[in-house]
């Protein structure tokens, strides 16, 4: 079964406009009709678009109660009071962790800065009682969370009765009422006038030390080093790939590339990437995942661990052990997936409901989050995966395109213990007593709120192109538009009434994908493209019959020869 192609022709303005960019700067048309699709049109939008610059980094002096995170910083370390940087045990609290320590290890004394990272199984996500309490014995008077607080009234004001203060660095929805925190850095408070409220939860911790370095005069170039732990959170974070996130993860993919840090370098080289040009794309399927396993597997300070690495042999050996982690987790994944399917598939109720809400008690919480992920691709629904933690059910939850699945969540708030997160994606705490009125609450929101074609999975295809458009000035046209991600995503085209040249043959171990030379009307160009798991095609196409493809344009690099290559993501015979 195909997909819904989701495709319309450039109106006559848009025509119009297009022409005019491709004359004023010299770019392909049909890059220039990305450019307007993505509303980047006057000549300085597409200046700072081709050519991010850390100079326009905004003022972190902007964020609501940013001169005061950054006064009792400077006071905390003027007086050598015992400073905790806490963060969550994903990758973007555990490289924002990493960030922020490794800046201010170079201004505080060994004894006086400490990490920590909540378990995952015993503790949860955030803020802890246990993590307080750690604080307490130590000594530690100032605790800075990373990715994580913007929820944690009743334990931040634990930690208040215990003398210990501490700045919030979160990215995630806050509530009406904030936590009572010495200073809450969180763009998307309802009084922040901050121009830019998609950071991640490193993005923000990145700001906070970037105020700290400006009101202390010392140099960027000591952040502009951090910037590959910045490009990772963002890449494995999902956040949009656009303004200020744009900057730090286009600097922070060059850092990566040239001079990532040892630990970082670690995990290059136990995942294959050494020697290659490392993409978005290779953060989030590659090393993500990885510094991910730690804190789903074990426990997230061991990637903090890694990412503080100060020399390539530990980083050898801690970056091993975390590959271990992530085999262990991938093992885990299919298990927990293949019996999530199977309960679905033997409850008519699940696969005809607009959510799907699976729970068992014997699933490990390191992996439901995946688990969510999976069921959403797979049945095109909101999917919510849930176990046993601590007494309670707790899980993940991911969403379809359209459908605000923390919207939904926080209609059934009477309900929870605990949740947060965002439009996509959101973790939950419940009773158990409460869950078959979760499941009801939730499918009633969604009845009410969710359209039957935001059930259907759509291509997004953002232009048509002949065959003659598609050349190296495009590629290279492309190429200067990455880092591609959300709100910047890779372009997808697509082509109509195009042929099999006459040599296109099935490869694979079982002949499962479709090596494709193609002709078009429009030029006597023959086009590669390879066409993975669709060999059911194969039949009409060598038949000679005419199709539309839709895909990806891609840079093939074989046997030190770069050609032209398109990743075909569906087929339609005509």
């Amino acid at each position: 079964m195909t997909n819904e192609w989701n495709y319309q022709s450039p109106t006559n303005e848009q025509t119009l406009k297009q022409n005019e960019l491709s004359q004023k700067f010299g770019l392909s048309p049909a890059v220039c009709l990305l450019l307007i699709q993505r509303e980047i049109t006057d000549e300085k939008e597409v200046l700072q678009y081709f050519n991010p610059n850390l100079k326009d980094l905004h003022d972190p002096f902007a964020f609501p109660d940013m001169p005061v995170a950054v006064s009792r910083l400077e006071r905390a370390l003027g007086h050598k009071e015992k400073i905790l940087v806490y963060g969550d045990y994903d990758v973007d609290g555990t490289t924002a962790v990493a960030l922020v320590y490794k800046f201010l290890e170079q201004f505080c004394s060994k004894s006086n800065l400490d990490y920590y990272i909540p378990d995952r199984s015993e503790e949860g996500c955030g803020i802890s009682v246990q993590g307080i309490d750690y604080a307490h014995e130590n000594g530690i008077t100032l605790i800075i969370a990373l990715d994580c607080g913007i929820k944690a009234k009743d334990v931040i004001t634990y930690a208040g009765s215990l003398g210990i203060d501490i700045i919030i660095c979160d990215h995630h929805m806050p509530d009406e009422e904030l936590p009572p925190a010495v200073a809450i850095l969180n763009a998307k408070r309802v009084d922040s006038t901050y121009p830019y409220d998609h950071l991640s939860g490193c993005g923000v911790g990145f700001k906070f030390m970037q105020a700290f370095a400006l009101n202390n005069g010392i140099d960027f170039s000591t952040l502009k080093n951090l910037l590959d732990l910045c490009a990772v959170s963002i890449a494995s974070d999902i956040v949009p790939i656009t303004g200020e996130n744009r900057i730090l993860a286009s600097f922070g993919l060059k850092q990566l590339n040239q001079s990532p840090s040892k630990g970082l370098k670690g995990i290059i080289d136990v995942c294959g990437l050494s020697g290659k040009d490392i993409t978005i794309s290779d953060i989030v399927f590659k090393i993500g995942p990885r510094i991910n396993a730690s804190g789903r597997m074990m426990n997230g300070k061991e990637a903090v661990d890694l990412l503080l690495a100060k020399d390539l042999k530990s980083a050898k050996e801690k970056s091993e052990n975390i590959d271990q982690y992530n085999d262990d987790r991938r093992e885990l994944d299919k298990k927990t997936t293949d019996e999530a399917y199977a309960i679905i598939e033997q409850n008519p109720h699940l696969v005809d409901g607009k959510v799907v809400v699976v729970f068992d008690r014997s699933w490990h919480k390191g992996v439901i989050g995946i688990v969510a992920s999976r069921l959403t691709e797979k049945y095109y629904k909101p999917a919510i995966i849930l176990t046993e933690s601590n007494g309670f059910i707790s899980g993940s939850a991911r969403s379809v395109t359209g459908f605000d699945i923390y919207a939904a969540i926080e209609s059934t708030k009477d309900l929870l213990e605990n949740f947060g997160g965002h439009t996509f994606a959101v973790g939950v705490t419940i009773r158990e007593e409460n869950l078959e009125l979760f499941k009801e609450r939730l499918e009633a929101y969604a009845d009410k709120n969710m359209m039957a074609e935001q059930m259907v999975e759509k291509l997004d295809i953002n232009a048509a192109l002949p065959f003659s458009e598609i050349n190296n000035k495009l590629l290279s046209d492309l190429k200067r538009m990455s880092p591609y991600g959300p709100d910047n995503q890779k372009p997808v085209f697509c082509s109509f009434g195009v042929k099999d040249f006459g040599t296109s043959k099935l490869v694979g171990k079982e002949l499962e994908h479709i090596k494709l030379e193609l002709i078009d009307d429009s030029s006597d160009n023959v086009i590669q493209a390879i066409a993975f798991g669709m060999h059911r095609f194969y039949d009409d196409i060598k038949a000679g019959k005419p199709f539309d493809i839709c895909y990806t344009v891609e840079e093939n690099n074989y046997n030190n020869t770069t050609t032209i290559q398109l990743l075909i993501q569906d087929i339609r015979i005509h």
